[in-house]
C-alpha cells in the first residue's frame, strides 16, 4: 500500500497581488479568470480570443455563467474563464468554481493563478471562494493505486486583491480535508482501535483534552445501548471518546458536538445485502465531520467552548452480536426493545447523547449518517435537520445556505411516538415498516438529551457521485461548513 496516512496533505501556500496578471504570460501555466455576470471585460487580457472561441461554439459571453470556457493562451498557459452571478447562493458559486478548476487539476497543476475582476466587494468574495475551492481540491486524498501518486497543489496566487484575510477559508479547508481524509480510509485501516489512536495524535497536536470511555468504563456506567452494538466486534476496542476545546474566554458558552463513528456497518444479524453494505466504512462520517469542525474552530480560536463526543464502534455479525427482540437498558435508564440490528446508529448515539447532556451544554448538535429514509427523501445532494427547538432548526437552515451545505428542516410531531410504543420496554428502537424513519429516529434520540436544545443533522449528502458543491470527490465533507457557521453565530 502506497499511502495509509490519515494526515491530510498540506494546503497550498497563498500569495496575493494587487495588480491583475502582472506576471502573465511568462510564468503562468494554469490560470482561472473570474468576472461578474453581465460585466464588461474589465480589460481582461486575451478577451478577443475568448470571444472568438465562444463565437466558434455559437455561444454568448453570458453563457460563461453556466459553463466555464477553457482556452490555451500564447505561451502554453491553460486558462479557464468563468462568470459568477453575485445574486446566486454560495452553493452555486462553489459548484461553478469546482467545475471551472477541474481542467486545471486534471493537468496535475501544482501552481494555480486566479485573477478576479469587478468591483472591490465582488473581487474579495470571488477570491475567497476560489481560494477555498482550490485548497480543498488541490490536496489529494489518500489513495492506494499503483504508480505515481497524484501531485498536490503547492501554490495559489490571487491577482486583483491584496491584504485579504483568508484565515477562515484556510481553517475550513483544513477541517473539510481532515473529514474527507478520515472517511475515505478503508475499513481494514480504520478500525475502532486505530481510529482512537489517530484521534489521540490529533488531540496531542491540537492541544485538545481527551477522555476515553472504554468497555470497562461503559459497563460500570451501564451504557447498555452502546454496548449492545459493540458486542458484535471481535475486540473490545469500541469506545466513546470525548475531546474538549476551551476558548479561554470567561463566560463562553459550551456547545456539544456528537458524531456517529461506526467504522463498518454490516447490519449485524439483519445483514445488509451487498449493494447496501458497499461503502459502509463511510458510516463513521459523522465523527469525521465533528473532528473537522473542531479542527477549524481551533484554528480560528473561536470564542466558544466545545465538548466533542465520538461514538466509535463497529456493527458486525457474530455469535455475541445483539439480536432482534432483545431488551437493553440505556445509560439514562430507558429500556429499549431491539427491532432491527441495522438501526445501530441511534443505539450508540443514545448513550453518547446522554453523556453529552449530563454536562449541561448550551446546545447539542449531532452528526450522523443515520437513516436511508433521509436519503430517500432528499437524495444525496442535501441533508436533513431535526430539532427540539424551532429556532435551532432555522439557524441550521440559514447556516446551510451561507456555507453551501444545504439542509432541509423536518418536523418531529409527538404523535409519531405511537409507532415506537413497545409492549415489553419503554420504547422500540425503530419499526420494520421504514416509513418516516428519519422522523422516528429523531423521536427516539430526543429521549436522551433531556431538555437540552438539540439539533440532529442527518448526513444524507456525505457521499455524492461526482462531487458536491465545492468538493470534487464523492466524499465531500458535507456538514463541516454548516457546523462551523453555527458555532460562529453562537460565539
Amino acid at each position: 500500500m502506497k499511502n495509509n496516512s490519515a494526515q491530510p496533505h498540506a494546503l497550498a501556500s497563498l500569495v496575493q497581488h494587487p495588480a491583475t496578471l502582472s506576471e502573465r504570460p511568462k510564468k503562468m501555466r494554469h490560470l482561472l479568470l473570474i468576472l461578474p455576470a453581465g460585466s464588461d471585460w474589465y480589460s481582461a487580457p486575451e478577451h478577443a480570443g475568448v470571444e472568438a472561441a465562444l463565437k466558434r461554439r455559437d455561444k454568448k459571453t453570458e453563457e460563461l455563467g453556466k459553463q466555464a470556457l477553457t482556452l490555451e493562451l500564447p505561451g502554453g498557459c491553460v486558462s479557464v474563464w468563468l462568470r459568477l452571478d453575485a445574486d446566486k447562493p454560495v452553493f452555486d458559486w462553489h459548484t461553478r468554481l469546482r467545475q471551472a478548476l477541474k481542467p486545471l487539476f486534471d493537468e496535475q497543476a501544482t501552481d494555480i493563478d486566479i485573477a478576479v475582476f469587478g468591483d472591490e466587494a465582488f473581487r474579495a468574495r470571488a477570491a475567497a471562494a476560489a481560494a477555498y475551492v482550490a485548497w480543498i481540491n488541490g490536496a489529494p486524498l489518500p489513495s492506494w493505486k499503483s504508480g505515481k501518486a497524484p501531485l498536490a497543489c503547492k501554490r495559489i496566487a490571487l491577482h486583483g486583491v491584496s491584504g485579504l484575510s483568508l484565515a477562515r477559508e484556510q481553517a475550513l479547508a483544513e477541517g473539510n480535508l481532515l473529514c474527507r481524509t478520515l472517511t475515505v480510509l478503508p475499513p481494514n485501516l480504520l478500525k475502532p482501535a486505530s481510529y482512537r489512536e489517530r484521534i489521540r495524535d490529533l488531540a496531542k497536536a491540537a492541544g485538545w483534552r481527551i477522555d476515553e470511555y472504554d468497555h470497562k468504563r461503559l459497563n460500570k456506567l451501564k451504557a447498555g445501548a452502546f454496548l449492545a452494538v459493540a458486542r458484535g466486534s471481535e475486540h473490545d476496542d469500541a469506545a466513546i471518546v470525548r475531546l474538549t476545546y476551551k476558548s479561554g474566554n470567561k463566560g463562553a458558552k459550551t456547545i456539544a458536538l456528537v458524531g456517529k463513528g461506526i467504522c463498518f456497518d454490516t447490519g449485524g444479524h439483519n445483514l445488509k445485502p451487498a449493494r447496501y453494505m458497499n461503502n459502509m466504512h463511510d458510516d463513521m462520517n459523522g465523527s469525521a465531520v465533528a473532528l473537522g469542525i473542531l479542527t477549524a474552530a481551533t484554528r480560528l480560536k473561536l470564542t466558544v467552548n466545545l465538548d466533542v463526543w465520538l461514538a466509535i464502534a463497529e456493527n458486525h455479525l457474530s455469535p455475541q452480536a445483539y439480536t432482534q427482540n432483545e431488551v437493553v437498558t440505556a445509560l439514562n435508564g430507558t429500556t429499549i426493545e431491539i427491532v432491527h440490528t441495522d438501526a445501530e446508529g441511534r443505539m450508540v448515539l443514545a448513550d453518547t447523547l446522554t453523556l453529552a447532556a449530563r454536562e449541561k451544554p448550551a446546545a447539542i448538535i449531532d452528526f450522523a449518517t443515520l437513516t436511508g429514509s433521509m436519503v430517500m427523501a432528499l437524495g444525496e445532494r442535501m441533508g436533513g435537520v431535526i430539532s427540539n427547538r424551532d429556532d435551532l432548526a432555522a439557524q441550521a437552515v440559514a447556516a446551510g445556505q451561507a456555507s453551501g451545505d444545504r439542509v432541509v428542516a423536518f418536523p418531529m410531531p409527538e404523535d409519531y411516538d405511537e409507532a415506537l410504543d413497545s409492549t415489553v420496554a419503554d420504547v422500540k428502537q425503530c419499526t420494520l415498516d421504514g416509513e418516516a424513519d428519519h422522523i422516528l429516529a429523531a423521536r427516539f434520540l430526543q429521549r436522551f438529551v433531556a431538555d437540552t436544545p438539540w439539533l440532529h443533522v442527518d448526513l444524507s449528502a456525505c457521499r455524492c457521485k461526482g462531487g458536491l458543491g465545492a468538493a470534487a470527490t464523492d466524499i465531500n465533507g458535507f456538514g463541516v461548513g454548516l457546523g462551523l457557521g453555527m458555532l460562529e453565530k453562537t460565539g
